[in-house]
């Protein structure tokens, strides 16, 4: 059902790691759960931003959300795609819609985070 090779959090945040990047997105579950995204905001690149720190902020039409980032790090790079459409975060979460791209300070803190098993669960127990 979700990417075995990414990892996830209860916020409904991925983790996809590539070396030493990190790249961040929101779950298909996430996003369904909020609605259509119509606006994204994202950080600068070069910004260092500390673990469980918001990061991003996404706008429905009935509600803004803040985004904390699950690992700490500077942020790499920015898809500037989903600034310009929005709507990709709902319709390609894992592809096409991913927010940033971080450079890991602390491998631990991707371990951490729950596995695509481990993640179903947690859905299931909503």
């Amino acid at each position: 059902m979700f990417p075995k090779d990414f990892k996830y959090t209860e916020e409904h945040i991925w983790v996809k790691q590539e070396g030493d990047i990190a790249i961040i997105g929101i779950t298909s579950f996430g996003s369904e759960e909020m609605g259509d995204i119509v606006f994204v905001e994202l950080p600068e690149i070069g910004k260092e931003i500390e673990q469980i720190s918001e990061f991003a902020s996404v706008e429905t039409k009935n509600s803004v959300k803040s985004l904390n980032l699950p690992i700490g790090g500077e942020i790499a790079d920015v898809n500037q795609d989903v600034v310009d459409s929005p709507f990709l975060v709902n319709e390609s979460p894992y592809e096409d819609g991913w927010l940033v791209k971080v450079n890991i300070s602390d491998e631990k803190e991707i371990d951490d985070l729950l596995t695509d098993i481990e993640y179903e669960r947690f859905l299931e127990g909503l």
